[in-house]
Formats: structure tokens, sequence, C-alpha cells
């Protein structure tokens, strides 16, 4: 089937179908709506219709992520936001679109939310590079997802798409400005930070912070999600 020119914003339905391969694979649970992988699939065509047809036309907006506590390690919990089946196909949209650009620049070092990257492979590389320095330095951001200014995303963003990616960063605003829902229902509004658990953490977060970390402290590491370990003479 051939795509309509007359939309604002030019995303193939091929993307949009690689978009949900991908959120299917990850088996993730449903959000604010209730709505599992299996009852979106109940009528799929549909579905995957109503994100490109919004995302193309500059009129898709995200719903609520659900707030979920776990457990932390050692004590206390931390707050998951989990976004809606279709939201998380529409935010591994635009991460799919960003994806061969921010991977041409990322830091070699940086394992976190990379495509064919696993923490096993920031173990392995650490175990090579104990024949030659003497020292680890271990270090974790304190609430990074919490406070992160959304401006500095933004710009991040902002310089890395072309001309015809303008609609990444359109939803890309609208995602950090989307409230969680707790469980009582209730509406919390942020003002900065993005919530765990969601694409913009995972594309936008932890690879720009890679690159500022890593300048500022001058020494090669490997950096994850919000940590970092660097190897030291």
């Amino acid at each position: 089937m051939s795509e309509p020119k007359d939309k604002p914003f030019d995303i193939s339905k091929r993307l949009i179908w690689e978009a949900y391969e991908r959120v299917k694979a990850n088996k993730g649970a449903a959000g604010v709506d209730r709505q599992s992988i299996e009852d979106f699939e109940a009528d799929l065509r549909s579905n995957l219709y109503k994100i490109w047809n919004r995302m193309s036309s500059g009129t898709y907006f995200p719903p609520a992520v659900m707030a979920v506590e776990i457990p932390k390690a050692g004590r206390g919990t931390r707050v998951l936001g989990v976004p809606t089946v279709a939201d998380r196909i529409a935010q591994t949209v635009a991460a799919l679109a960003l994806e061969p650009r921010t991977e041409s620049i990322f830091h070699d070092d940086s394992y976190g939310y990379r495509p064919r990257r696993s923490a096993l492979d920031a173990v392995a590389t650490c175990r090579r590079r104990c024949w030659k320095k003497d020292w680890i330095i271990d270090l974790d951001v304190e609430k990074f997802f919490d406070s992160v200014p959304w401006d500095l995303m933004v710009k991040a963003v902002q310089a890395n798409i072309t001309t015809e990616q303008r609609w990444v960063l359109l939803y890309v605003k609208r995602w950090l400005a989307a409230p969680i829902q707790q469980a009582d229902g209730t509406l919390v509004e942020r003002h900065r930070g993005t919530p765990q658990g969601g694409l913009c953490a995972a594309e936008h977060n932890p690879p720009y912070a890679q690159c500022w970390i890593m300048r500022s402290a001058g020494l090669p590491g490997l950096v994850g999600a919000r940590s970092a370990s660097g190897h030291c003479a």
C-alpha cells in the first residue's frame, strides 16, 4: 500500500512495524490503559495505523505513564514509569530514527541501552583493562533520572537530527512532559527528569550523560544508564 503524501512528517509504516516487533520481543507490561501486547494485537492493523497516522500528522499525544514501585538493592524502592504498549511503540519509532546517528557518535565504552551490547560486554572490557590499570572507580549519579534538566536533553536531541526528523524533537518534548499516574489514579505533573522505564530515559538520558561524564572526567571508562566506572593508573 502506498503511503499518502499529505502528512507533515514522513514516517514510514515499515518503521512502525519494526518498532512493534521490538516492543513485542521485549514483552513489557501494560500501562495505564491496562492493554497488554496480546490485547493490542487483537486489532493489530488498526492499532498500528492509528500510531502511524497520528505521528505522521503531528497529532500524537502520549498518555500518562503508570507509576510502579520496585524494591532497590539494599533498601528502599525505585519508581518506574511504565508507558502503554502503543506509547512504547511510538517511542521506539523515535529511537529507531535516532539510532543510526547516535550510534555513530556514542562513546565506545558506553554499554547502557545500546543495541547489541550488554553488561557482559562491559565486564569483559573491565577484565581486560584490569591487566593494565591498578584502580577502578565506580560511581553512581544519584537521582539522575529524577533531576536531569529537560533543556539539556532537548538540545542534545536537536543537535543530532536532520530537518526531516524534526518530528522526533516534537515528540521527545511531549514524552518528557507526560504526567505520571499514581496507583490511586492521581496524575503528577513534572518539570524535570524522566521516569525510568520509558524509552525517553533509555534513548535520551544515558547516551548524552555518557558523553558529559567521560569528557569531564578525562578518563577511559564504562558508562551505563546512570552509573560509570573508570580505570586509573
